[in-house]
Formats: C-alpha cells, sequence, structure tokens
C-alpha cells in the first residue's frame, strides 16, 4: 500500500479528472505531484437515431456515475480510504456538437461531432467568416437547424459542449474553457473570446428570423486556463458520486475539449510545439506564432486552453482497418493452432513492417472505414490496392496499413510545413499507433519530416490532462504561464525519447503519398459503387 497516496487521499489533497472519450469515460486522481494513484472507466457507445449520432442524456449520467464508482472502488481496493475530499475538479469531453437547452432540459437529442449533416452551414459560414468552419462545430449545427427551420431554435436559451454540459450541471456555472469554446464558434487569440467581428456577422445573419436571443446570449462565457470556473454544488456532488461521500465546495476548474487535453498531456501548448493523437481517429495539433496567410478547409483553428492559435488537422479514421486485419491474421494463427497473443502479434506485424521497402513498394493502403473531409469523402471504404508489379510482401503490406494509417495526417500538415513555412521544435506522439516502440514514431517521423517524441506520461491520456488543469488552478502559486507551469512543474525537463527523421524515409514517404494521391479516385469509385448496391 503506498501511504503518501493514502495520506493524501485522507487529506483531501487529490485531484480528479474526468474525460469523456467516444467509446469511454476515464476517470484519473492524481497526488500533488501530478503523479496518478487512481483510475476508473466506463466504456459507452454513441447511438444512431433518426440519422444522427448521439449519446443520451440518461447514458452521460449512469456512465459519469459508473467511471466515479469505479474510481472510488479502485481507491477502496488499493487504499482503504474513502473519497471525501478533493483539491480540485476537471471535467472534459469530446469537442464540438450540439447541445441547445431550454432551462434544464434538452430540446433535441445532443449531436456528437461525428454528424455530418452540417455542410450547407459549413460552407456558408466559412464564406461568411472567411474562416474554415468545419462540419462538427457547434455553430454549424445551430446554423444547420436554423437552415432547416428546426421548431426548437426560437427556444433555446444555452448552448454548449458535453464537457459545458456536465460541469453546468455539477457547478451551476455556464462556462467554458477557452480551447473547447473556440471549436464552437472561433476563438480571437489576442482576447481569448469569441470572435466579436464573426458573431456581429452571425446575428446580422439571422436577424430576419426574429429570435428573441442573440448568439451571446447563448454561449457559454469562455474562460481561460487557471480561471476560477466555480465549486461543486451538493447536487452536483450527489451527480457524481451517488454514494453520498463526496462532500461539495471543491473547486473545479473551466471544463474543456479532447483536443486541449492532449495538448497538456503532451506538454504541447507553447507556440512551436506540437502533438499527434494516433488511435481510433487522429488528429495534430500545432501550436502557431502567427495567423495562417489564408483559411485552408483541410486545417481547423482552434486555441490551446490558454488561448494559443493552432492549426489542427483533423482525421475520422486512423488505426481501426490495421485492427480488422491483424484480427484476420490472428484467426489464421489460431487455425494453425499457433499460440499467439494478440500484444504479441501486434508488435511483431508492427515490427516487421520496418522491413518494407521505403515506399511499400508501390502498394497503398486505404483505412477510410467512415469519410475524410482533409481529402473530400464523406463516406470511406476501406481499401487495398496493389498493381501485379508491386513488391507485395508482408512487410509491405504492413507498412503501407502504418503509412495509411497517417496518410491524410500528412496531406493536412504538408500545407502547414510545405505552404505556410510553419517551424515546430517539438512534435509529442501519443496514441495506441505508438504503442510498439520506435515503430509508429519512425513513421509519422518520416511523414511530416519532423523528430518526434513519446513519453510514458503521454499514455495517461485526457482524463490526466484535465486533472492536470485542475491542479493549475489550485497548486500555482507562483502564477506561472501554462506552458512554464507544464514545463517546469508536471515534466520537470522530461522531453521523452525523441526519435529523428531518415531521409531515405522521408523520401519513400512521399513517394507513396503522392500514389496514394494519385489513386483517390479508385477510393471515391468504391464508394459511389457501395452505395448502388
Amino acid at each position: 500500500m503506498n501511504l503518501n497516496a493514502k495520506q493524501v487521499i485522507q487529506e483531501g489533497k487529490a485531484i480528479l479528472g474526468i474525460e469523456f472519450g467516444s467509446t469511454r469515460i476515464k476517470a484519473v486522481l492524481i497526488d500533488p505531484e501530478n503523479k496518478p494513484i487512481a483510475q476508473g472507466s466506463h466504456t459507452w457507445e454513441n447511438q444512431l437515431v433518426d440519422g444522427l449520432w448521439t449519446y443520451s442524456i440518461e447514458a452521460i449520467w449512469y456512465g459519469l456515475q459508473d467511471c466515479y464508482a469505479d474510481l472510488r472502488k479502485n481507491v477502496l481496493a488499493e487504499y482503504e480510504v474513502e473519497i471525501e475530499k478533493l483539491a480540485a475538479i476537471g471535467f472534459s469531453a469530446m469537442m464540438h456538437g450540439y447541445m441547445a437547452f431550454k432551462g434544464n432540459d434538452i430540446l433535441v437529442p445532443f449531436r456528437t461531432w461525428r454528424n455530418t449533416n452540417t455542410g450547407k452551414a459549413a460552407a456558408e459560414l466559412s464564406e461568411l467568416f472567411n474562416y474554415n468552419i468545419p462540419l462538427r462545430w457547434s455553430i454549424s449545427h445551430l446554423y444547420e437547424a436554423i437552415l432547416d427551420n428546426e421548431e426548437h431554435v426560437k427556444d433555446i436559451d444555452f448552448l454548449t459542449t458535453l464537457a459545458g454540459y456536465v460541469h453546468w450541471q455539477v457547478t451551476g456555472q455556464k462556462v467554458l474553457g477557452v480551447g473547447d469554446a473556440s471549436g464552437m464558434i472561433p476563438v480571437d487569440p489576442k482576447t481569448k473570446n469569441y470572435d466579436a467581428t464573426m458573431v456581429a456577422r452571425f446575428d446580422n445573419l439571422i436577424a430576419p428570423r426574429g429570435f428573441s436571443w442573440k448568439l451571446l446570449d447563448i454561449l457559454p462565457k469562455a474562460l481561460n486556463a487557471g480561471e476560477n470556473a466555480g465549486f461543486l454544488t451538493p447536487e452536483g456532488a450527489l451527480k457524481l458520486d451517488v454514494s453520498g461521500h463526496l462532500q461539495p465546495g471543491i473547486p473545479v476548474c473551466p471544463p474543456e475539449g479532447d483536443a486541449g487535453t492532449g495538448m497538456v498531456a503532451t506538454n504541447a501548448v507553447r507556440q512551436r510545439t506540437g502533438n499527434v493523437s494516433a488511435g481510433t481517429s487522429s488528429f495534430s495539433m500545432i501550436v502557431l506564432e502567427k495567423d495562417l496567410s489564408r483559411p485552408y478547409e483541410q486545417l481547423d483553428m482552434v486555441t490551446t486552453p490558454d488561448g494559443s492559435l493552432v492549426a489542427m488537422v483533423h482525421c475520422n479514421n486512423c488505426t481501426s482497418d490495421i485492427n480488422a486485419w491483424v484480427k484476420i491474421l490472428k484467426e489464421y494463427a489460431d487455425l494453425l493452432g499457433v499460440e499467439q497473443s494478440t500484444n504479441d502479434l501486434y508488435t511483431r506485424l508492427f515490427n516487421i513492417a520496418l522491413k518494407g521497402d521505403a515506399d511499400c513498394g508501390g502498394v497503398i493502403s486505404y483505412n477510410y472505414i467512415s469519410g475524410e473531409p482533409v481529402t473530400g469523402l464523406m463516406d470511406g471504404r476501406p481499401l487495398f490496392v496493389r498493381s501485379a508489379n508491386d513488391k507485395f510482401n508482408l512487410a509491405n503490406f504492413m507498412r503501407a496499413h502504418l503509412y495509411g494509417a497517417i496518410g491524410v495526417l500528412k496531406i493536412g500538415n504538408d500545407i502547414l510545413f510545405n505552404q505556410e513555412h510553419v517551424k515546430v521544435d517539438r512534435i509529442m506522439g501519443h496514441g495506441g499507433y505508438f504503442t510498439t516502440p520506435v515503430v509508429g514514431q519512425k513513421m509519422l517521423a518520416a511523414a511530416l519530416n519532423s523528430p518526434i517524441s513519446v513519453m510514458e506520461t503521454a499514455g495517461e491520456g485526457g482524463a490526466w490532462g484535465i486533472a492536470l488543469l485542475a491542479a493549475y488552478v489550485v497548486n500555482n502559486p507562483n502564477k506561472l504561464s501554462l506552458a512554464d507551469y507544464l514545463d517546469q512543474v508536471v515534466f520537470a525537463g522530461n522531453e521523452g525519447v525523441e526519435i529523428k527523421p531518415d531521409p531515405e524515409d522521408v523520401e519513400g514517404f512521399n513517394r507513396y503519398i503522392e500514389n496514394y494521391k494519385a489513386a483517390l479516385p479508385i477510393e471515391e469509385a468504391a464508394v459511389k459503387f457501395k452505395k448502388q448496391i
């Protein structure tokens, strides 16, 4: 038993972070030195209801309560103590989407970031704002509901994200961390608030509709990292801990999105740093020194939790197609009677990819389980493409899938590095793509032609990231900036293990991606053909 951790919990000095991911809700309890001392989780899945992806309000609260109960169970088993007081709490969740309320009542089911029914609204707003407005952003959902003449829009008195909703319900505060807010409508990095010009243009656009509200009337207040965002109410404490042990009055940090917590968990909030999250989906976040020269459809502009401008390349797909192929190969191994754990099989297959040709011998993998807006496809079909003359072997097969998993990510980042000449000092990788040492790092270094670092703590993920943001509110007596706090207090010189790009790999990946882009019409044809049968 860790007596120090037990004492930390008993004295109410532990800090709790909870993040709602797309398939798992995770809780992490950390000590005053920011080290995880207990965890809990809950598995959940979104539902397709009336053609839209959603999670029910009941699923949100059951999931939160079950996740906290799992954490409480872990603490009781490990330390033989109840959680009664905490130093601080933070909530984060998948960004964007649409949660519209009148009073405490949700007006339509929660529309998640996965929904792509907002094409007309996103296109019109992008033109109006002269700024790329993605399909999944809250403002796109709101304007699409207006264009579709949805009856509920006139009744909205609050519009928020999942993290903002949970925070509101447990603190009574209608606020949002600036990073999550920047995925509702663009934020001005100078004011660290919603862009006033865009807000005015939107209000003018919808004025003829005669709604009783203006945009700022219904949006949560944007808060910077470190600001006071309220305290856990008695009702909120019971919503979180149904056993009744957790006491109210605990400070709660501004709620954030999963992109922001990923940046914090990888120490990538300072300008000229970045991170790549690569798992079921993938995205890169590069913190910019200045505005880009113009908008790009492939790049989403958000902010760090302390308001610095970030260029985000968001990809709907990453490792799911690799997982499907490994499952097939595992079935083949089982058929032969070869004992092989799934983890060992992943390790062997990832490592064999290192023996493949730098350009994968000409073979190409499209990992499109779903569509990819960066490459202009609203739907997807997983494809493996080869010609009779390509070097088709297991090493090239696996390497092509590893390249394909980050191919769209490369296309988006090539705009940043080659057209906008953005400079980056450090890119941190985290997620399942990097689980096998060296392999994923080496592939991403080749794709981005940049050194890639991985830290052991990056595996702690967004729940740890939001716990760090909660700690930043209560454990920062010297009032350090968020970047300095992470550098000096949390990571204290730990920059992870770095792998530099191999010039041969870089050249090979460039040949691969040119083949990949040239063959995209095959993917487009597969999507069209599949829809006809």
